[in-house]
């Protein structure tokens, strides 16, 4: 009873009724390519193993050489076998089943730096023109601006405040120096004095009484002059640190202003439009623009007010005490009181560095 033997789908092999394989076809096959060849080709022998997927044997099909009349032979040709055609096949179709299954990722999902980056550039881009849109035209008259009377009323007062206490800074900067001056030529003039009392006998009492003024005087300029460069630390502490941290905090304020105005402006031109399928997202995307830039004017108003508050407080109390100083000891200096002037300076906690004396040494200390 014969038994049906297994067949593979990629390629069938035929075979005789000795048990042998039938090649009948693969020499129809050479013998066509023959015929195809021009005269001056030649085919070399060719060997040709077939795999099979049921059989254990080797097929093996031996083409002989076709010599041309006069061509020299030429490197040799494999002829196709339909099985070793059909394994390719079968490999190509496996290999395309493989990368179509393989794990699909979606380009979306990647995280693109240079993409952020350039999304953050034309953010910037597009607020930079609006806001650039609203101050030309505040400037040209064209465009409204929001305005709080009570706190810009303020913010001009701080500004023109800060204008006149720079000034008087300069101005006791200038003191200051010419004080100094004064003191080191008296301090010279007093040395010039003592020398010359020593080596003139005759007016020995007169240049001492000088000497001994000049030194006076050098010694109350040194506390005058201690007395006026503490009063321009805190004066230059109060306008170049707190005043302009106050007003850093206003630029912000103002900003947030514009920002805010050209939203607001933006979305007052888009609700004068039409609403339709195309203009209602971006009247959406608007509104969410400007109530957001709201919340931020809102915050930085708040801020602003504030800071203003807070600085009038400190500002009065630091003048207050500066200007008490500095009347007390021009009054003390100028009416020769020494030791009122001494007292001033005790009273601000002043301490004087006694010029030519270094700090004691580690010696002296112990």
């Amino acid at each position: 009873m014969a038994q049906e033997s297994p067949k593979n789908s990629a390629a069938e092999i035929a075979v005789t009724s000795n048990g042998e394989v039938d090649d009948s076809h693969e020499h129809g096959f050479n013998r066509d390519l023959k015929h195809s060849l021009p005269a001056g080709l030649g085919l070399s022998e060719t060997q040709i193993t077939s795999h099979g997927f049921d059989s254990t044997k080797e097929g093996v099909t031996e083409a002989g050489a076709y010599e041309g009349p006069s061509a020299p032979p030429l490197p040799s040709v494999m002829s196709p076998s339909r099985v070793a055609a059909s394994q390719l096949a079968q490999q190509g179709s496996g290999q395309r089943t493989q990368t179509k299954s393989g794990p699909v990722i979606l380009a979306d999902e990647i995280k693109n730096p240079a993409m952020e980056k350039l999304e953050l550039v034309r953010k910037w881009s597009l607020n930079t023109y609006k806001c650039t849109r609203q101050i030309i035209s505040e400037k040209l008259g064209r465009g409204s601006r929001t305005v709080d009377l009570e706190l810009e009323a303020q913010i001009d007062i701080l500004r023109d405040n800060k204008k006149k206490y720079e000034n008087i800074l300069r101005l006791a900067q200038t003191l200051s120096t010419q004080l100094f001056q004064m003191v080191h030529t008296q301090r010279q003039l007093g040395d010039a004095f003592a020398d010359l009392s020593l080596k003139s006998l005759e007016l020995h009492e007169e240049f001492g009484y000088n000497a001994d003024t000049q030194k006076l005087l050098a010694k109350n300029g040194e506390t005058l002059l201690g007395a006026i460069n503490f009063f321009i630390a805190s004066v230059n502490t109060l306008v170049n640190k707190t005043i302009e941290d106050t007003l850093m905090t206003v630029k912000q304020y103002e900003s947030a202003r514009i920002e805010y105005d050209a939203y607001r402006t933006d979305l007052e031109e888009l609700n004068l439009g039409p609403r339709d399928a195309n203009t209602m997202p971006k009247i959406e995307h608007s509104q969410h623009m400007f109530q957001a830039h709201k919340e931020k004017y809102d915050k930085m108003r708040n801020d602003v007010s504030i800071k203003l508050k807070f600085l009038e407080e400190n500002k009065v109390k630091v003048l207050h005490n500066q200007l008490v100083l500095f009347h007390n000891a021009i009054a003390a200096y100028f009416a020769g009181n020494q030791k009122q002037l001494e007292q001033t300076l005790k009273q601000f906690h002043i301490k004087l560095k006694t010029p030519g004396v270094d700090a004691p040494s580690w010696l002296e200390e112990q």
